[in-house]
């Protein structure tokens, strides 16, 4: 199976991979190509770039979450477009742990056999410059990296610089951004901020990729791209016929989903609809409840208003019907919200209170199903994700 595909990874975070990824996806549209994107790890917010620049849905790639097989099954079935672009997370080989590159970028890249462009930040050095990049291509004997973006560069005198460093090194450079302080993006504490948040940021991501798009040889990316191997294509799963309905929770407060997650359900026979807590005044008639995650805090004033949205989500629960809550939606089942010293009443289906705090806590998760419930067997063991300020 043929699919045309690359990945941008970093040498660390912050060094300009969404904003170039989104410049790339654009000038693959201008060329007159449909692209397919991706983010590896479990990301909520990139994937809402991406999928704004690009007009299609994100797909998750996390070898931790998904397992080796069901990640490399998911890029297959989702690569329906004409180039594929994958976003890497963290720098290239980090991944689960410091001895290994599981769930890394890297992994990824070889579980898909992807060719990969990685950004360098060179706004501090010249020519340590290629030291860096030699040392990412020479860490692993495949490192798949098959040219380099030097983001941030502060004069033409500094890109000279840096090109004769990397002369020696024969990586080719595909791409030279200058320092503009136009490209960043807004962020908060869990990174970027969500578009679905804030509609003006759409037009802002199509400006700076707009900007960035002129200092990058979008017909070498093709190039490399196309030259993909092939892939062995998997079978389908065949789709179950409908047989429950599920709300699902979705506006600026409750938006972080996995794309796969929502499929599989459809797979499996449920009927999604989707509401928001924020503006409508009930749920609508189904058989269980999925409040995923997101900001509950930053719209703490607006869910705490809606008292008939609170109250239909408490007669769900008095009627015994499941619901299924992470993240925000899980805040949102509590008593209320302490954020920046303002408490917001919620739903108040668990005696227990949410404080947001200025402490982060990140890491990958695994967890023991002590009894039967509507999605798991009774010791079943799942992995997950953490990344909050919450408490």
């Amino acid at each position: 199976m043929r699919i045309p595909r690359i990945v941008i990874a970093g040498t660390t975070s912050g060094v300009g991979k969404t904003s170039i990824t989104c410049s790339i996806i654009y000038g693959l549209q201008k060329q007159g190509f449909s692209v397919q994107p991706f983010k590896v790890g479990p990301d909520y917010i990139d994937p809402g770039y991406l999928s704004s620049i690009s007009k299609n849905q994100t797909y998750n790639l996390d070898a931790w979450l998904m397992g080796e097989h069901q990640l490399l099954n998911s890029f297959l079935s989702n690569s329906k477009s004409n180039v594929s672009v994958i976003e890497g997370v963290m720098g290239y080989y980090d991944g689960f742990g410091g001895d290994s590159n599981y769930a890394s970028t890297h992994h990824v890249a070889s579980l898909t056999k992807s060719s990969v462009l990685l950004v360098l930040d060179a706004s501090k050095t010249s020519r340590s410059i290629a030291a860096t990049a030699l040392g990412f291509l020479k860490f692993h004997r495949n490192s798949r990296i098959s040219g380099i973006i030097l983001n941030k560069i502060g004069s033409k005198k500094h890109e000279l610089l840096c090109r004769a460093a990397l002369e020696k090194t024969k990586i080719p450079i595909i791409g030279v951004i200058p320092k503009n302080p136009l490209l960043s993006m807004p962020s908060r504490h869990l990174g970027l901020i969500s578009t679905l948040e804030n509609k003006i940021l759409k037009k802002q991501i199509e400006k700076i990729s707009k900007i960035i798009l002129k200092n990058i040889d979008i017909n070498q990316i093709i190039k490399i791209a196309k030259n993909s191997t092939d892939l062995t294509k998997k079978s389908k799963p065949i789709p179950k016929k409908l047989k429950t309905t599920i709300a699902v929770a979705l506006d600026t407060s409750f938006n972080f989903y996995y794309q796969d997650n929502l499929e599989a359900l459809r797979r499996e026979g449920a009927k999604l609809k989707f509401f928001s807590p924020v503006k409508d005044e009930k749920i609508p008639k189904c058989d269980g409840l999925y409040i995923g995650g997101g900001f509950p805090e930053v719209l703490g004033n607006s869910l705490e208003k809606n008292q008939i949205m609170k109250k239909s989500i408490k007669k769900l629960s008095e009627d015994n019907l499941p619901i299924y809550a992470e993240c925000g939606g899980l805040m949102y089942l509590t008593k209320s919200i302490l954020s920046e010293n303002k408490k917001y009443k919620m739903v108040g289906l668990f005696d227990a209170e949410t404080k947001m705090t200025k402490k982060m806590r990140l890491n990958y998760t695994k967890g023991k199903i002590i009894s039967e419930n509507p999605i798991s067997e009774k010791l079943h063991t799942f992995r997950g994700h953490e990344f909050h300020y919450s408490h």
